[in-house]
């Protein structure tokens, strides 16, 4: 039953009748306040870490659609609240701050006066937020400022993405049944029941329900497309997702039209830039609607984006990021530094709503860059009266622009006669005079309150600068590269390059290996440290040391012997005499440097940890290679129990379902077979293979998308180090900790045994018994590759 828990959530994404494109993320509980999105957001990560798919959509989706939710309801409420007449402001307001902002008792008259507008205003806000998002409105509903900005990174969609696509699709074989389901019934109008393995259907009706299953499926593969295009549309230089986008292209099932953006509403973006293509075609008539289009939309995004400033979170993270006198006591500076962080953010609109998804910089000149194209098409198509417009809204922000005085006194000349009813446009000039409004009492605050502002526009006048202020402002903007010249995108290459050690090249990455998450590197050792390692491990064999394997034959098969050496045991054989230190040093430093390379290759942001590290041959045994048929080790997958039958794969005991990524850096090549291989979750189709060499490194994920075997190895001697790694920190290895303070302790006790530091130093017959007791300790048997 539980199983047909986890599978029913996608029944329930199917498309209804008729319906020509999946609903994406339309609403699955309709008409209901929405729920905390941070709740719902680290719940949904919890399931995704359990490898609970469905019910990681579900939470992951809600969260998506509270937090618009709530700023939807934000936006509505302080639009609606501002047009009451009891809340609005008080009409007779001070010019500016300053001592000559009125007389005593005018002061005294207009305090009250906003005092009960506030709380008119406040009222209304409450019972609007009380309507839209139940009992508590938005403050049981706030969301911290680094939840804020896991949103705004779009990282849901990367964890969606997968779930969409991990969600087991699970059908049996026809069998006579005529017990009915009510609810696949209901779902699909076919008698069906769940079996153990899956559904049950009876075998006239199994084409029917394999269709319907066909459906879900398409529909998985559409909403993992859509949600890894979402998220990849803002981080462009995420390397694994575009090796993600790769894999779904090449998916039959996926259509063009499953790569949309889920986030991002159509707004100035699409008009912009449709408008700037035409008019580079010359064709300035079918332009001017699209770039008027884009000049409406910049402007309603940049009110939406204002509105949003009035949340709780916006002004804790005011709070916390500008140092405003939000945290001074008193009424007055209480209500003066949470205006400030107001105003601060309202002024960063317009850089916001100009930075395109993934982008580090705003398109420079956002608005005034708009009017000039808007002036220049309707002075070609002859609209002259609209160019006067448009280019007198460009002095509103540059009034000494010398190409904008130009173009007004062509166009004027042009129309023949004075127009003096021609003005600039009034949203714009109602726009500047608001931002000049609010810059005023911005700079007044930097001056007199300590406040902090980092003006970001270039065309602020400077008499609304305090004198004392211009020099520092001018250091600010030279600091801002996108002020003169927009940055160019870097090339795949330079990202990729950027990523990788000193001499270590990418030979293959996903795509080449017609997969998802893997790589394969060259250059990680020189022939020198291959040499060193090779000698470490056959010291080691020679010594008896086989982390804990009891025979010489492979545990995988009867034709190979294994010899496995962890770095714990490594290092006390150093200690012993047994094996050379710099080996085991070398296979510490080695193992760091794969760790660091697999995490910035597959993980940047988030830190991964060795789990277990073993220095791995595999050596044939002669006269027992003729007409063999099996694998020096079977196909397999390193975080899951493979079902090759169902192409599932179980993430639970006995499978180490904390690995996340592994990796094995060959150390030699002189041997025959032994090549590694991917397959598909059935075991059988092969996907791609790769042939061993000194400093090859092959990494991967850990789980059932990279299934992997080895070919027999039918003559000499093959060597690797294998490494797994894991997110989780209490899954570390231990083990590498203790060999690197025990390869460590020598330099310790010869520095003990320095009479200016220790006139009675340890003796060394205790410093072998405590070698011998960590030698000691029982060796623990792995699952290794």
């Amino acid at each position: 039953m539980f199983r047909l828990l986890r599978w029913l959530p996608l029944l329930l994404l199917l498309p209804p009748p008729g319906s020509p494109e999946p609903p994406g993320l339309a609403p699955l509980s309709a008409g209901a306040p929405p729920q905390a999105p941070d709740l719902l957001y680290a719940d949904g990560l919890r399931a995704y870490a359990a490898g609970a798919w469905a019910p990681a959509v579900a939470l992951l989706r809600e969260a998506l659609r509270s937090r618009a939710a709530l700023g939807r309801a934000r936006r509505d409420c302080g639009a609606r609240c501002a047009t009451e007449p009891e809340a609005a402001l008080p009409a007779l307001l001070p010019a500016s701050p300053g001592p000559d902002s009125g007389s005593r008792a005018a002061r005294s008259a207009w305090e009250p006066l906003l005092l009960r507008a506030a709380l008119r205003r406040a009222e209304c806000l409450t019972q609007c937020g009380a309507r839209r998002l139940g009992p508590g409105g938005a403050a049981r509903l706030r969301v911290g400022s680094a939840l804020q900005d896991a949103f705004r990174r779009r990282e849901p969609y990367n964890y969606l993405q997968r779930a969409y696509y991990q969600v087991p699709l699970p059908i049996s074989h026809p069998l006579q049944s005529s017990e009915p389901a009510s609810v696949a019934t209901r779902l699909l109008t076919v008698p069906a029941y769940w079996g153990s393995g899956g559904w049950v259907v009876g075998s006239s009706h199994l084409p029917v329900f394999q269709k319907a299953l066909g459906q879900c499926q398409l529909k998985k593969l559409d909403l993992a497309a859509a949600a890894a295009h979402t998220f990849f549309v803002a981080n462009p230089t995420h390397l694994q997702m575009r090796e993600d986008m790769a894999k779904y292209r090449r998916m039959s099932g996926v259509r063009p039209q499953s790569f949309r953006d889920l986030e991002t509403p159509p707004y100035w973006q699409a008009a912009y830039d449709t408008g700037l293509e035409l008019l580079g075609r010359q064709e300035a008539a079918l332009a001017l609607p699209w770039l008027e289009e884009a000049l409406q939309e910049s402007l309603a995004q940049v009110e939406s984006c204002r509105a949003g400033c009035e949340g709780p979170e916006e002004q804790q993270k005011e709070e916390e990021e500008e140092g405003g006198t939000g945290s001074q006591g008193g009424l007055y500076e209480a209500i003066a530094g949470h205006w400030i962080g107001v105003v601060q953010c309202r002024q960063r609109c317009v850089e916001d709503t100009a930075t395109r998804p993934g982008r580090g910089f705003p398109v420079p000149d956002f608005l005034p860059g708009q009017l000039r194209r808007l002036h220049e098409a309707h002075a070609q198509v002859g609209n002259l009266s609209q160019a006067v417009e448009n280019v007198l809204s460009v002095l509103l922000f540059y009034p000494e622009d010398e190409a904008a005085r130009k173009a007004l006194d062509q166009y004027q000349a042009q129309l023949g006669e004075p127009r003096p009813a021609l003005g600039p446009r009034e949203d714009i000039q109602r726009f500047v005079l608001r931002s000049l409004g609010e810059k005023r009492q911005l700079y007044y605050a930097m001056e007199h309150l300590g406040a902090s502002f980092k003006d970001p526009d270039p065309w602020t006048p400077a008499a609304f600068i305090p004198e004392a202020l211009r020099e520092k402002l001018r250091e600010d903007r030279e600091k801002r590269p996108w002020d003169h010249e927009p940055p160019q995108p870097k090339p795949l290459t330079h990202w990729k390059d950027v990523l990788l050690l000193e001499g270590v090249t990418l030979t293959q990455d996903a795509r080449q290996l017609n997969g998802s998450e893997r790589a394969v590197l060259d250059g990680l050792l020189t022939p020198a440290e291959c040499g060193v390692l090779l000698q470490l491990a056959k010291d080691a064999a020679e010594s008896g040391a086989r982390s804990g394997y009891q025979g010489r034959r492979s545990p995988h098969t009867p034709h190979e012997r294994f010899e496995g050496l962890t770095v714990l045991k490594a290092a006390q054989l150093a200690r012993a005499g047994a094996v050379g230190s710099q080996g085991a040093q070398l296979l510490l430093e080695v193992s760091e440097r794969v760790r660091s390379l697999t995490q910035a290759y597959f993980s940047p942001d988030r830190p991964l940890h060795l789990s277990f590290t073993h220095l791995v041959c595999r050596s044939a045994i002669e006269g027992e290679q003729a007409q063999r048929m099996d694998l020096s080790h079977p196909v397999h997958a390193d975080n899951c129990v493979l079902d090759p039958d169902t192409g599932e794969c179980w993430r639970e005991p006995p499978a180490y379902t904390y690995r996340d990524y592994s990796g094995l850096l060959y150390l030699n090549d002189d041997f025959q077979g032994g090549d590694l291989f991917f397959t598909e979750p059935n075991a059988l189709t092969v996907t791609a293979q790769v042939r061993p060499r000194c400093g090859r490194l092959v990494a991967f994920s850990s789980g059932v998308e990279n299934p992997h075997g080895v070919w027999a190895v039918t003559r000499g001697r093959r060597c690797t180090l294998a490494l797994w790694h894991t997110w989780a920190p209490e899954h570390r290895e231990q083990e590498w900790t203790e060999a690197k303070e025990l390869l460590q302790e020598p330099e310790k006790e010869e520095e003990e045994e320095m009479p200016s530091r220790d006139p009675a130093p340890e003796p060394p017959s205790h410093r072998l018994q405590r070698v011998q007791d960590k030698a000691g300790k029982p060796p623990r048997v792995r699952e290794e590759l």
